[in-house]
């Protein structure tokens, strides 16, 4: 089967590194015969709030429907974001919240705790940046924003074989450094991973 993977960027600064990885990326998938798309979520117009959480519907705006769309079609999804206080940014998380939705991302089973997953047969990678060695984010904090994603975001969802790739120190680092790894984030591309 062709893999399909959709690069999802949730940095809200088109200048940021985070950009210069889903690029290599990008260029990496290019040399393969895989098919990708990617969702910018700076660029998408929508109220990252849901407003009345799940006791009702907040209909969706035509960027959400088509992000939808793209994760549907995808067997492999990427995710480029940094890591700030623990997590992803505040337009990242609002993105989720309207995104991964009962209906599309899971269903609740009626009188019951459970659940079904609507997103399965499909992979992941997350790659984050940090300002911090990635080694002590892993150590002493345990992850918090990969952990978050992967565990009560994709797999609740359906998706397994979750890998991350995490960059840092990024604060301080010389351009060799960010160079370096944005050759290996095209590798992985490449290797669609």
């Amino acid at each position: 089967m062709k893999k399909k993977i959709v690069i999802i960027n949730g940095h809200p600064d088109q200048e940021s590194y985070c950009f210069a990885i889903a690029k290599a990326y990008k260029k990496g998938i290019i040399k393969s015969d895989a098919a990708f798309d990617e969702i910018i979520i700076r660029d998408l117009k929508f109220n990252p709030n849901l407003e009345f959480g799940y006791r009702k519907r907040t209909e969706l705006e035509p960027d959400l429907l088509d992000a939808q769309k793209k994760i549907k079609w995808a067997n492999h999804i990427v995710w480029v974001h940094p890591v700030w206080w623990g997590s992803y940014p505040a337009i990242m998380k609002g993105f989720i919240d309207r995104v991964f939705l009962p209906g599309f991302a899971f269903e609740k089973r009626e009188n019951s705790v459970w659940w079904d997953k609507l997103l399965t047969k499909k992979t992941a990678r997350i790659i984050s940046t940090l300002d911090q060695p990635a080694w002590y984010y892993r150590l002493i904090f345990s992850r918090p924003s990969y952990k978050s994603l992967k565990n009560m975001t994709l797999q609740f969802s359906g998706i397994k074989n979750v890998k991350s790739t995490t960059i840092g120190p990024l604060r301080l680092s010389k351009e060799s450094y960010r160079e370096n790894w944005l050759q290996k984030i095209e590798k992985l591309g490449e290797k669609k991973i």
